[in-house]
């Protein structure tokens, strides 16, 4: 099996067949499922700069999968992970700035990150971006960049974007106030749950 021809690599200090051999752990994958052994493979790998092995080593790292649950050490392998491209550590990382989880709550830090992936198409980000707008943390409040955000998340699907558009065009908030538009995104967010 995969986890035979892929075990003598990683032994030998290949970081990619290390990382292959943490997803296979984690997963359950050709072997047991062994968060334990996840992580370690994890860490041998992440220790060596591959960017995916620290994304997942953060991950168990939030959770407290195989590793006591630590923010800290969660962030710090995020971060490393975001300067390599990996946009789920960018986001990741975000939502710790937002949250005050292992790094000092920092509404601008967040809102970097966030308008950074926004800018990139990310939806959740675009949410999370105009939810900052909309309330002013991070940045001005400001009502239409809030409803330039909602409007992009909303149209990739966020329910959550269909309601605060609702609530926008309800109450004219950053735009002439539209009942008809408001019932629209209202029911196009009730429709998903």
């Amino acid at each position: 099996n995969a986890h035979k021809l892929i075990s003598p690599l990683a032994e030998e200090g290949d970081a990619l067949a290390q990382l292959f051999i943490g997803i296979m752990y984690e997963k359950g994958k050709g072997v047991p499922q062994n968060y334990t052994e996840a992580a370690k493979w994890y860490q041998l790998s992440a220790d060596q700069g591959n960017a995916l092995s620290q994304f997942f080593l953060g991950n168990m790292y939030y959770k407290g999968q195989g590793v006591p649950r630590d923010f800290f050490e969660a962030a710090n392998w995020f971060e490393l992970a975001a300067k390599q491209g990996i946009e789920s550590a960018q986001y990741n990382l975000s939502v710790m700035y937002f949250q005050g989880q292992g790094v000092l709550q920092d509404y601008k830090e967040a809102f970097k990150g966030y308008k950074n992936l926004a800018l990139q198409g990310h939806a959740r980000a675009r949410y999370n971006l105009g939810l900052m707008y909309y309330k002013g943390q991070g940045t001005q409040q400001d009502y239409k960049e809030a409803f330039k955000w909602f409007k992009l998340a909303a149209q990739q699907g966020s329910m959550e974007a269909q309601l605060n558009l609702g609530v926008m065009y309800q109450k004219g908030e950053g735009i002439p106030q539209d009942y008809k538009q408001a019932f629209k995104w209202f029911k196009l967010s009730s429709d998903q749950g």
